[in-house]
């Protein structure tokens, strides 16, 4: 339609979007633009023992002072994303099992949380939702598709393929950690109770394990005056012993690489992503520090043993770069592809 000369043309303001990122001690959440800028966020404490119900109605009222906060109109917000932990059924919107939500079980948060905030809810797989968080606007930006693998107190991970996340016909499309990597009746044991997994060789715990044992095993190293000064061992404290030239640290470190890079060639068999990303909050100091860029180089170099070699050789391996936010960004994000396909 041409408009005359001099007048002004009115276009409706671009949508926006929140993002929930549920976890067992916090709520993260972000009013995030249709480019993938947070405008403004903030977290809430979860108090599981109250139920998901409370949440659902303090994530709404934080949610409306958001948007007051960054100067907009709530009417603005089309979609809201939420991200919680599994075990879920994405298509009915229920929360089933979360191990660290158990006053949350067998709830249909989705519904409750459309009803409690009057807008539509995307729902995902908060590992799901920080690899798309990453796709969109982090690490993973350039490819058209990406693996990530989230490296905390278990291992979790996404993959996503185009705009496509991995969900899975049951809800449980894209457990990276749960990649059989040893197999026999000594492999070690998950978190999940079974043998084998990736999980129980590169998680925070179990790196703790495995560091315990070669300490009990008589190994010579200098967490032995730190532990006698009375502290409690840690994947960090691994990790900053490793910084400073520790041996038998650096040995777990750079194992748990080549642990990660036997997984990593799994998915690439499968997959052959574009990139496959590292996040989580066990990222060794990450591309900031000299022992980060050291695990990060020992995983290309094991995958380089490994894999195919045009695979090998044109797959991105990267550190992840949305931190502690590619929860709710990936959330947001969801809820912009739910919302751009209702309007098709």
């Amino acid at each position: 339609m041409s408009v005359p000369a001099g007048q002004a043309t009115s276009f409706p303001p671009d949508p926006l979007f929140l993002g929930f990122d549920v976890g067992g001690t916090n709520i993260k959440m972000g009013l995030v633009d249709n480019q993938g800028r947070t405008l403004v966020k903030t977290m809430i404490p979860t108090h599981q023992e109250r139920g998901p119900a409370d949440a659902c109605r303090r994530m709404t009222e934080v949610g409306r002072q958001l948007t007051a906060d960054a100067g907009v109109d709530f009417a603005q917000v089309a979609t809201i994303g939420l991200a919680t932990p599994g075990t879920m059924d994405i298509a009915a919107g229920l929360l089933l099992q979360p191990h660290n939500l158990p006053a949350w079980w067998e709830f249909p948060i989705r519904d409750c949380l459309i009803e409690t905030i009057g807008k539509p809810v995307a729902f995902a797989n908060d590992a799901n939702a920080a690899a798309f968080g990453e796709f969109w606007v982090g690490s993973g930006a350039r490819y058209h598709s990406i693996v990530l693998f989230t490296l905390g107190t278990g291992v979790g991970g996404g993959i996503i393929i185009g705009d496509l996340s991995v969900d899975g016909e049951h809800s449980h499309g894209s457990e990276c950690g749960h990649i059989h990597i040893e197999f026999g009746p000594h492999a070690r044991i998950c978190g999940c109770g079974q043998r084998g997994h990736l999980e129980a060789y590169t998680s925070a715990k179990a790196v703790v394990q495995r560091t315990k044992e070669a300490l009990f095993s008589g190994r010579s190293s200098s967490l032995r005056d730190r532990l006698g000064a009375g502290g409690e061992l840690t994947s960090l404290m691994v990790a900053e012993e490793a910084s400073r030239d520790d041996r038998l640290c650096l040995e777990i470190v750079m194992e748990t690489a080549r642990f990660l890079a036997i997984g990593a060639v799994n998915l690439m068999h499968v997959i052959d992503p574009g990139a496959v990303i590292f996040g989580g909050a066990m990222n060794f100091g990450g591309p900031d520090s000299d022992l980060g860029r050291r695990f990060l180089e020992r995983i290309r170099s094991e995958v380089r043993l490994r894999a195919f070699p045009t695979l090998a050789a044109s797959t991105a391996i990267e550190f992840a770069q949305l931190g502690g936010d590619a929860g709710y960004i990936g959330a947001a994000g969801i809820a912009r592809l739910q919302h751009q396909r209702s309007r098709r």
